[in-house]
């Protein structure tokens, strides 16, 4: 019985250690941080081989402490992988990390077929440069997270640091199963920032402060995501969110079919055509 169908039972979603052998964080900052805690710890749980390798090339600095927890300052993979190797003592779980940000050069070494990969960014250059290299890949699951900084966007638009979204692209034999990062959001289809290696990431921050609760609640909702994956029970292919509002919902795409993550190969019923909102508080619920 698969996981959607245990869950219309009324029954707990069971995971499927297989599913959650080898998972990828990219991206160690506000969100990542707090996600490769509670994913080493329910990793370790299982009580089965796998393996999380956190990937990220900047640094943890002293003004970072107003919103990460980290123990010392150094490069944010290295700094949490020290911490998680102490936190959780178990002989199945592996934790490596990749002192690097993820390019067009390394992404074919780090992210491979049947990889769960955990996109905890704020920088949209870098979510289309791993979306992309996710839709050549036949078997992967991409878990992508993000929330809005406090302030003025590169539209003029003020953003007050509440709203954020998770969105999941899941491939299967090669066939999209949901669809791809970019298929909607213009700001990951044509990105107007940069990649790491081009822009201090220093500098973004003094610019675009984020909220700590914000970036909680969307690391709470990026590892619902994986936990309802490797359940094969995860229905959704977007859920947004704002906490100033108390609210969090799916987001039905417009003219999408999802197809059951169970594999049986047969379409639910087609998800109703919505205006994709700007935030949860726009338009009808999802």
């Amino acid at each position: 019985m698969s996981g959607a169908r245990r869950a219309q039972r009324g029954e707990a979603p069971t995971p499927r250690p297989d599913r959650a052998a080898r998972v990828k964080v990219v991206g160690l900052g506000g969100v990542g941080s707090i996600a490769a805690r509670y994913l080493a710890v329910f990793l370790a749980s299982l009580e089965e081989p796998a393996r999380i390798v956190l990937i990220d090339g900047d640094e943890f600095e002293p003004r970072n402490a107003e919103r990460m927890l980290f123990s010392r300052c150094g490069n944010k993979a290295a700094v949490v992988r020290d911490e998680l190797l102490e936190l959780v003592e178990t002989g199945s779980l592996t934790i490596a990390a990749v002192e690097e940000y993820a390019t067009v050069e390394n992404l074919g070494r780090l992210v491979n077929e049947g990889d769960v990969v955990l996109l905890c960014l704020d920088n949209h250059a870098t979510r289309k440069l791993v979306g992309d290299h996710c839709r050549s890949r036949r078997d992967v699951c991409l878990v992508s997270g993000g929330n809005d900084d406090v302030g003025e966007d590169g539209s003029g638009r003020f953003q007050r640091g509440t709203f954020g979204n998770v969105q999941n692209h899941l491939r299967r034999d090669g066939v999209d199963r949901t669809p791809p990062l970019d298929a909607f959001p213009p700001e990951i289809a044509s990105p107007r920032d940069a990649l790491p290696g081009d822009v201090s990431c220093t500098e973004a921050l003094l610019t675009v402060p984020q909220i700590l609760f914000t970036n909680l609640a969307t690391a709470s909702a990026m590892l619902n995501a994986f936990s309802l994956h490797v359940s094969e029970a995860l229905s959704y292919p977007e859920l947004c969110f704002d906490v100033a509002e108390g609210l969090m919902r799916p987001i039905a795409l417009p003219g999408v079919r999802l197809l059951k993550e169970a594999g049986s190969g047969e379409p639910s019923a087609a998800a109703r055509v919505r205006r994709r909102p700007m935030s949860p508080a726009a338009g009808e619920p999802g």
